[in-house]
This record gives C-alpha cells, structure tokens and sequence, in this order.
C-alpha cells in the first residue's frame, strides 16, 4: 500500500484531479473512498500495448483504458505512458480498474519513434530528475550524453549525468572530470551497484534532501543496455521489494563489452527511502524531438560565443571575426563539441520540417473526411 504522496503526488495533480466532479479528495490530498461510479488517483506503474498496471492508495491494479479514452488517444492526445496520472474507476471485487482521464502532464522525456514515421513516443511522464546512465567503459561518450541532455532539458526535468561500473575503472576521477567539463554544470555522480559507490547520494537526490525540489522526487533512468540501470534500481529498491520482484539483469558480452536487451518494458517503482523511479529499456537509437529549448541549455557556451561572431549570420566556417572559429583555434572549445552541435542542430532542423509536412498532410485528410461527411449529409437529404 501507498499513500499518493509516496507516488510523487503533489499540489499541480491535486488541483486537476479536483476539476471533475467524480473524483473526491480530502484536504491532505488524499482520495476518498471508492464507491459507485467514483474515480480515484492513481499512477500508471507498467504498460504493455493499451493493458496498464496501476498504483493507488487501494494497492495495484491491471487496468484498461475505456472506450472514450480510447477515442480521444485515436484524435491525437495520446494514451498514458508510465509515469503518467490518470483517474480510474475501480472494480474492489475483481481487483481490476478502468481508466477513464489522463490528468495533464508536467512534462516528459520524449523521443522520435524509431524508423520512418514522425511520431513522438514518450519514454517516461512526469519526472522530475533524468538520470543519464553510462557506464565507464567502451560505452563512455560525450556526444551522446549530449543528445541526452538535450532531451532531458527539454522534456523539463533536471538531469543527473551517473558514471556507473566505477569499480571496474581505475581513472574514474578522471572520467567525472570529462563529463564535467562537457556538460555545463550538470551534476556528475560516480557509481557502483557491486560496491554502493554514488548511491547514498541518489537517494538523496530522490528525496530532495540537496535543495533541488520538495518531498518525493520522480526519477527515470536512461541509458544503453548493459550499462547497469537496473542493477542500480535492484540496489535501491531492495530494501523493500521481494528478491523474486527485482529486476532482471546480465552481464554484457565480454568481446565488445556491449549490453543485452534485458529490461523489456518501463516500470515505475517507489523507493523505501523516499522517491520514485522509472526503469526503462535500452536505447540503440535516440532521436530528437522538437529539441530547440534544449538545444540552447545544453551548448549555451557555443550559443552565447555565436552572438560574439562580427556577422549575425555566420556560420562559423571562413567568415572573418566568427568567434566560435576562435575558440576552437585557442582550445578553449573542443572542436568535437561544435560538430556534435552542428549535427544535432541540422537533425533539429529536419525533423522540424518533417513535422510541419506531417502536419499539414494530417489537416488535409481531416478537411477530406469533414468534405466527405457534408456532402453524404445532403445527399441523403436528397440536395444532389
């Protein structure tokens, strides 16, 4: 059993659960009792196509979106991802729920859907910190913690950079301190779920205890598979969660040191000593998705140098007074980075421009389907 602030509730859901008038809350925030046709609170733990599991004050329930939520999800809105806050009516009896609203968000960590179709898929919702998980060996890249953070920054969470396996490498000093320098003040945490190295202070972090946020975090951990996440996860939530529960783990292959896919789905999981995590698959691909805000947090060095540059337009290749170019030439600024930046800038571009072709498409067939219904209309009232 949970209470709804160990979920990560707090006064932003509080007030939009209140706006239906089905849904009772006392003063605490706390759900009233679930009688009749009442809805209650509750946070979508795992999903597996439109089949949820869900957690509440009344403990878990597998649950189905109903026909209306379904219909609006079909017009654009979307179904609930993990991490999400949805009003559910429950049924005690065969200890089964139905979801009814999806509460709005406070924001997500998003990516463009794998493969050709320009679609959003949210990985996590509502989180609060975004632990960019990698583990010091091969897998140690500054470019792609950078389209991480960017993402990150851009879905509104706070992101944590977490250097994981530092058992295994003797310069892991030395690895914080390139990550350090390469992401802009974000926080760098050294970690090992063998040896407890780095996770007294996740869990602070989770419980807000650094000063970054009030009561119960909501975190998620992203990352290349192999790189420990769910070991990480195992270590803390196993104070309170049952050995035959825990996450699934493997060892990577000892030939390339690369990751097997073993966490299959996301799951949320409350932590005993305060907070909340979302597990989350392995990403082979991560592609942007409407990134221009976090395009600006992560590489403002390079932005605030650009608006240095002689010419408004430069693009920082031969034109005389570019400032960037400058930088580069005294080492001040890692050259890699700038391409890393250019890169992720004309991908931006792109699939900005992809979205707006997308858009339009979809109007034009929206305005052929109403066409189509008028002109059924008057000719069955016999106008043609």
């Amino acid at each position: 059993m949970f209470t709804l602030q160990e979920l990560g509730w707090c006064d932003f859901f509080r007030t939009r659960a209140a706006e239906n008038p089905a849904v009772r809350l006392g003063h605490s925030g706390q759900s009233g009792r679930t009688l009749g046709t009442e809805l209650v609170p509750a946070r979508v733990a795992g999903s597996n196509r439109a089949l949820y599991r869900i957690l509440c004050e009344e403990g878990e329930f597998p649950a189905g979106p109903s026909g209306k939520l379904r219909h609006a999800a079909e017009a654009g809105s979307g179904l609930p991802a993990v991490g999400d806050w949805v009003l559910a009516q429950l049924r005690l009896g065969e200890r089964r729920a139905t979801i009814h609203r999806l509460l709005p968000r406070r924001g997500s960590f998003s990516r463009k859907t794998a493969g050709e179709k320009t679609e959003e898929q949210v990985v996590a919702a509502n989180i609060d910190v975004l632990f960019l998980v990698t583990s010091l060996n091969r897998d140690f890249n500054l470019r792609r913690i950078e389209r991480y953070l960017v993402l990150a920054w851009e879905g509104g969470a706070r992101p944590v950079v977490v250097l994981n396996k530092a058992d295994l490498c003797e310069t892991a000093e030395a690895f914080r301190t390139e990550a350090e320098s390469a992401c802009m003040g974000v926080r760098v945490v050294l970690t090992s779920a063998t040896r407890g190295d780095g996770i007294a202070e996740i869990r602070a972090i989770l419980r807000g205890d650094d000063g970054s946020g009030t009561g119960c975090l909501t975190a998620a951990m992203v990352g290349s598979s192999g790189v420990g996440k769910s070991s990480l996860i195992n270590v803390l939530v196993g104070d309170g969660l049952p050995r035959g529960e825990r996450l699934k783990t493997q060892a990577v292959r000892e030939g390339d040191e690369r990751g097997r896919h073993t966490t299959s789905s996301r799951q949320l999981l409350p932590v005993p000593s305060g907070g909340v995590v979302i597990d989350t698959p392995g990403m082979r691909e991560l592609q942007l998705w409407d990134a221009a805000k976090g395009m600006g947090r992560t590489f403002g060095d390079i932005l605030e140098l650009a608006a240095r540059c002689r010419f408004r337009d430069c693009r920082h290749q031969s034109e005389p007074g570019c400032a960037v170019r400058a930088a580069v030439e005294a080492t001040t600024l890692d050259a890699e980075r700038v391409e890393s930046f250019y890169k992720l800038d004309r991908e931006e571009q792109f699939l900005a421009a992809k979205q707006d072709a997308a858009l339009r498409a979809q109007r034009t067939r929206d305005l052929r389907r109403v066409m189509k219904s008028v002109n059924r209309f008057y000719r069955e009232r016999g106008r043609y």
